[in-house]
């Protein structure tokens, strides 16, 4: 699987998600099979780049390449600007966002709201593509099967997408007027694959190497993009990579290595966001982590209302090391489609 000039360790990719895929995060699903993984995606607002969360989102020391960053905007000039902004510190590949259906994204016109606009959908893609291209930044771009029931459009996009020069699509299976409601459908995926070249990534609803399989199977992909279910269950691109090649089901992990993993994570964690937001931002991963888990619902009740990151990182040791006196491994993961209440901030 290849990315212009960049070859990624397998076709396993995990998606950017604003709030979650920063970079400890990214570097986790890395560490546990995924082969590539994308940015939350960053502002082409030039008066917010120095902000300190834009600032964070940037930030990419000692990540593994190819470094990817999810850029989103309105504007072709802007956004041409962002690409090129985001490639001077670091960017190996830039990603084009127009799939996330969040209202406050939407609103403004960004994200999946510019699939309504073909025009100035491609006009996007065409200048950040140019952009890049002196830099030999080859440019992605998400989308969605289109904007609403009567409106998909993700054929048509396609293909000026890859007429002006972008390099791989991901396809998320539903349209923005779904959200994340319903099921994903993999028909418009399938269609796209088989009318452009380049390498088209299925997105939506893969909660399980079996789910991966069937979805490798029904659009033709050339690779899968995991979300949400990678959220507290980084591991699933191992599983996922170990199904595919043999058939078989993995062990659920070590209770121990699910205990030294999240440590790792919160130690990463606290050293990009600091004391005061760390801990606080720190509380969904931890509540993913526990969800199902015997004891996680009351812990993560408990576990909220700490405000130190000591004291929150000897919770979540001391928590698995009581959970390591009752099992070896972890359960086995919950059917796909168990609806999880993520932990707020």
């Amino acid at each position: 699987m290849k990315i212009g000039p960049y070859t990624l360790a397998n076709n396993l990719f995990a998606a950017p998600m604003a709030g979650v895929t920063d970079r400890p995060f990214r570097q986790l699903c890395r560490r546990f099979g995924a082969g590539y993984a994308v940015s939350e995606m960053v502002t082409s607002r030039k008066e917010l780049w120095n902000s300190l969360k834009t600032s964070r989102r940037a930030d990419h020391a000692g990540e593994p390449g190819p470094i990817a960053v999810q850029i989103a905007g309105t504007d072709a000039q802007m956004m041409a600007e962002a690409a090129a902004y985001n490639v001077e510190r670091g960017a190996q590949i830039i990603d084009i966002n127009m799939g996330c259906p969040a209202k406050k994204v939407c609103n403004k016109w960004a994200g999946s709201a510019l699939m309504q606009d073909e025009p100035l959908a491609v006009s996007i893609a065409q200048a950040v593509v140019e952009a890049c291209l002196p830099h030999g930044v080859p440019v992605t771009l998400k989308m969605r099967t289109g904007w609403s029931q009567g409106n998909r459009n993700a054929l048509e996009l396609a293909r000026a997408f890859e007429a002006v020069g972008i390099r791989m699509l991901t396809i998320h299976g539903r349209t923005r007027e779904q959200g994340y409601g319903g099921e994903a459908e993999y028909e418009t995926i399938a269609a796209v694959k088989s009318a452009v070249s380049i390498p088209v990534v299925a997105n939506g609803d893969i909660d399980s190497p079996q789910k991966a399989r069937e979805v490798l199977a029904a659009t033709g992909a050339d690779a899968i993009m995991i979300g949400r279910a990678a959220q507290g269950r980084p591991w699933i691109f191992r599983e996922v990579a170990h199904y595919l090649s043999t058939g078989t089901e993995l062990a659920p992990p070590l209770v121990a290595e699910v205990r030294r993993a999240l440590l790792e994570h919160l130690q990463d964690h606290y050293g990009l966001y600091g004391e005061y937001t760390g801990v606080r931002s720190a509380r969904k991963h931890i509540g993913w982590y526990v969800r199902g888990l015997p004891g996680g619902a009351e812990f993560r009740g408990r576990m909220n209302a700490i405000e130190d990151c000591d004291a929150q990182y000897a919770a979540v040791a001391a928590f698995f090391d009581g959970l390591s006196e009752e099992m070896d491994r972890l359960p086995m993961t919950a059917p796909a489609g168990t609806q999880q209440e993520a932990v707020s901030e």
